[in-house]
């Protein structure tokens, strides 16, 4: 299965992409990780210093306490700082945070029981005083060595964690980027290379055939990603190509075989045609006898008028107006010899006086040249019109061919004889690289045929 172009050309940046997105994950771990120990750290801070908080707070009470059941007489200033001391003693044991072997044990529910015991305003028993404190600072003795015995653990190894976590973390960042370049230079020089390699080959196809070498070009059987789909266009075009050439050539061979038939008709046929007339000429201006000479008059008419015949027929196999004069000059003479009888429709003829400027070569002249004659004869044939008309003008860089009538319009039902018209006028056309069209006539009916061809 072949990767189309498109995701060709993103493989190589998306791979880097996915590199560095692991990366920036890994990375991202390492800071969550390092930022949980740090508030584990911290945590053991709050409650090492909490615990020394209470320790104090604890002695005074006991101090204070036991004055007080010495003496048996306690003042309003002496109730206050009890109660504050022990507000102080249950705030410091409140900002204890459990950590690391702290989190499932029961010490710290212990501690808060052992303190609510101690509490000065539950009317401790004398006897029972000692025993309550010095069993709640044991259990805040204990944990107080937890927890400096886990400060110092937890701070050696965050400073060999930290150090391993830099070297890991820059030998990985290392690694992965310089694979991520690697990978993304070997992809992007692998598949480059195949991506430029089809198309240097599409193009030097393209460039035989613009050269005019028209070798069918390979074209892949199964269209996998967009360069096939390209070079099985180049095929098709190609085909089309050869098509077109191959239709050019052959409107160009018959032009060219008409014009010799007009030549040789010229230059024999009339020759002798109008050899003959001259020796029948003078064989009436030598004759006495009256029927003779008759005869001879008829057949003279007859001759010239075989001879007019002629001319018609190698005028319309290669007009000669068209040599000498022009395009325009050759299609006015057509229809001033052709279409001037009062039984035809009325024409009106325009002709840009810039088209006689044009640099037309012979092929194109003469495929305008029979485009307009057809499409003439089809008005005259098939529209059934009173009325037409010819234009030959530019439009910026086009020239336009048109012929307009007032007739019957477009029908569905042709002739065979017009619908080979209307081909050969398409063939002649594409031949020379120029588009026709039909549509509705600006007339109240009446069709409307336009030529178009680019000018360079």
């Amino acid at each position: 299965m072949r990767i189309t172009v498109k995701h060709q050309v993103l493989l190589a940046p998306a791979t880097v992409l996915l590199l560095l997105s692991l990366l920036l994950a890994f990375l991202c771990y390492t800071y969550w990780d390092l930022s949980s120990k740090r508030q584990e750290a911290k945590a053991i801070g709050t409650t090492f210093v909490a615990l020394a908080e209470a320790d104090m707070a604890a002695r005074r009470l006991h101090v204070i306490v036991r004055t007080l059941q010495f003496t048996g007489m306690a003042n309003n200033e002496e109730l206050a700082l009890l109660a504050d001391l022990y507000d102080r003693l249950t705030a410091a044991i409140e900002r204890i945070e459990p950590f690391g072997p702290l989190h499932k044990s029961g010490e710290i529910e212990q501690l808060r029981q052992l303190a609510a015991d101690i509490n000065p305003a539950s009317s401790l028993e004398p006897e029972n005083t000692n025993e309550l404190f010095s069993r709640f600072r044991s259990q805040l003795s204990a944990l107080s060595n937890i927890t400096q015995i886990y400060r110092n653990k937890l701070r050696h190894n965050q400073s060999q964690d930290i150090n391993h976590l830099v070297e890991q973390t820059a030998l990985v960042t290392v690694l992965v980027l310089a694979l991520a370049i690697l990978l993304g230079i070997v992809l992007s020089l692998y598949f480059g290379r195949r991506i430029l390699a089809r198309i240097q080959l599409l193009s030097d196809n393209a460039g035989r055939i613009a050269g005019g070498e028209l070798d069918l070009p390979p074209a892949p059987d199964n269209i996998r990603d967009e360069l096939d789909a390209l070079a099985v266009s180049i095929n098709r075009m190609t085909k089309r190509l050869i098509k077109v050439v191959g239709t050019e050539k052959l409107l160009e061979g018959a032009e060219e075989e008409r014009r010799r038939i007009a030549m040789d008709l010229h230059d024999q046929t009339l020759a002798d045609l109008s050899g003959v007339l001259r020796g029948l000429q003078a064989l009436t201006a030598k004759s006495k006898d009256q029927e003779h000479s008759r005869r001879a008059g008829e057949l003279e008419q007859d001759l010239n008028r075989a001879i007019t015949n002629l001319r018609d027929i190698m005028n319309n196999l290669h007009p000669q107006t068209l040599d000498i004069l022009g395009l325009g000059a050759a299609i006015e003479a057509h229809l001033d010899r052709h279409c001037s009888s009062t039984e035809l429709p009325l024409y009106h003829l325009y002709i840009d006086p810039r088209t006689s400027e044009l640099s037309l070569d012979r092929n194109q002249q003469l495929a305008l040249y029979r485009i307009a004659i057809e499409a003439i004869q089809n008005v005259i044939k098939h529209a059934e019109a009173s009325r037409y008309e010819v234009n030959l003008e530019l439009r910026e860089k086009l020239l336009v061919l048109a012929v307009e009538d007032n007739g019957r319009g477009l029908a569905t039902d042709r002739p065979a004889e017009q619908g080979r018209g209307l081909n050969n006028i398409r063939e002649r056309a594409r031949s020379i690289g120029a588009e026709v069209g039909w549509r509705s006539s600006r007339f109240s009916s009446g069709t409307r045929f336009e030529l178009t061809l680019p000018l360079p």
